[in-house]
């Protein structure tokens, strides 16, 4: 019987926890997570846990930070005047936002302060610094 290795094609269903149990994320509702092993479509730890599962087989794998989104960093927070923000008037704390560097690209920071004056924004993945526990189920293997 195949087994996953780097370079397969795998579909799969998996169910995404957090320490207390609660779920983040679940492809069960849906389509499943189609994606090659090595292409780095999803975090090292998942890909990692499927290595050597055969299709049909089941397991719950548990991530230490390191192998999920990393840990929080320090340097993706920051203090930004209120005004160089677009849309002032409808910032609240835990909204997220898309901002542009100036290099063009764009990606998502989450509001985490805010004074008359000061935006403080945490571009850190929402799970950075958080084990995640896997219910994974391997559907198909090529």
């Amino acid at each position: 019987m195949s087994q996953v290795k780097e370079g397969s094609a795998v579909k799969v269903h998996y169910t995404g926890k957090l320490n207390d149990g609660s779920v983040f994320d679940t492809s069960k509702d849906g389509e499943p997570l189609d994606f090659k092993v090595g292409d780095g479509m999803v975090i090292k730890g998942f890909e990692a846990a499927i290595l050597g599962m055969t299709a049909g087989e089941s397991k719950t794998v548990t991530l230490g930070v390191e192998d999920a989104y990393g840990p929080k960093r320090d340097d993706l927070l920051a203090e930004v005047e209120r005004e160089k923000l677009p849309q002032t008037e409808s910032l609240e704390v835990g909204k997220t936002l898309e901002v542009q560097q100036p290099d063009g690209q764009s990606f998502m920071v989450k509001v985490v302060s805010l004074t008359e004056t000061m935006v403080s924004l945490d571009a850190n993945h929402p799970l950075a610094g958080q084990d995640l526990t896997f219910d994974i189920e391997l559907l198909e293997l090529s």
